[in-house]
């Protein structure tokens, strides 16, 4: 079942992701770009600040939200849920990981912009105003950002029920009429969030033949560019989806220096 953006995209634009009101403060979120980084790298620092995070809960510290882009060299992720059968191969030189996020088998590799929200989810959206935080409505958010940059470049995208993610009618042939393009995943500790989204800007398509991808075998997987028929930079997209992602979480996001992540959350003194 196709679930269409309208009406979120319709006026008043967002109608289910309204800001709260602006008399409640909203702290900024930090974005920094980590650029090309290793899986496991990048996996460890976000475990850093999740972990430290989580604990702030717990303890009532104030502590930044973070959003974490990077791109990958190839790599093979299996979530919680995977069926390890859907790796069917391992490419030379890729590597692989289990993890703790939600999902299937996901490919991260150079020309997919991946996003990492660290969030304290007792501080956005409807906990803001009701005070019960709300998984759905940041996986759907999540989800409509991309859609709103899909909207913004002329491809046609929604969500398809069941299948968390980000879809067109593929314009660029193949055996599928339906492709995925930004696949999501997420986990979730006393409201704070780890792991998040992919997004398919250009990546080498063929290297998701190694995979079922999501445990999806009736559907493709396609790239901005691609149904543009044009180069799409990681620059090109990541600057059109930081605005909506502001928008639908009701915070500003606002760039940080690395050397600011590594003050906010320090490394462990090696033992």
């Amino acid at each position: 079942m196709i679930v269409p953006p309208s009406p979120l995209l319709s006026s008043p634009r967002a109608t289910a992701f309204s800001a709260p009101d602006a008399a409640i403060e909203a702290s900024p979120v930090a974005h920094v770009r980590l650029g090309r980084m290793a899986y496991g790298e990048a996996w460890a620092l976000q475990r850093r600040i999740f972990d430290r995070k989580v604990a702030a809960v717990r303890t009532g510290e104030a502590l930044p939200d973070v959003l974490l882009t990077v791109e990958h060299p190839p790599v093979y992720t299996l979530g919680r849920g995977a069926d390890p059968a859907n790796l069917l191969c391992l490419p030379t030189g890729a590597e692989r990981f289990e993890v703790e996020r939600g999902g299937d088998v996901t490919y991260h590799g150079p020309g997919q912009l991946v996003g990492y929200p660290i969030l304290d989810l007792n501080r956005f959206g409807p906990a803001r105003l009701s005070g019960r935080p709300d998984l759905g409505w940041y996986l759907r958010g999540l989800e409509e950002a991309i859609i709103r940059l899909a909207t913004d470049l002329g491809i046609e995208a929604y969500r398809i029920k069941g299948r968390t993610g980000v879809w067109t009618r593929t314009r660029a042939g193949g055996p599928f009429a339906e492709a995925k393009f930004a696949a999501i995943g997420v986990k979730l500790s006393r409201w704070v969030t780890m792991h998040g989204f992919a997004l398919n800007v250009e990546p080498e398509l063929a290297d998701f033949a190694a995979i079922v991808p999501c445990g999806i075998s009736d559907a493709g997987v396609t790239s901005l560019a691609r149904e543009l028929g044009r180069s799409v930079t990681l620059d090109e997209a990541e600057a059109r989806l930081l605005p909506h992602l502001a928008e639908i979480f009701g915070h500003p996001i606002r760039p940080a220096a690395p050397q600011a992540l590594a003050d906010a959350f320090p490394a462990p003194p090696a033992s």
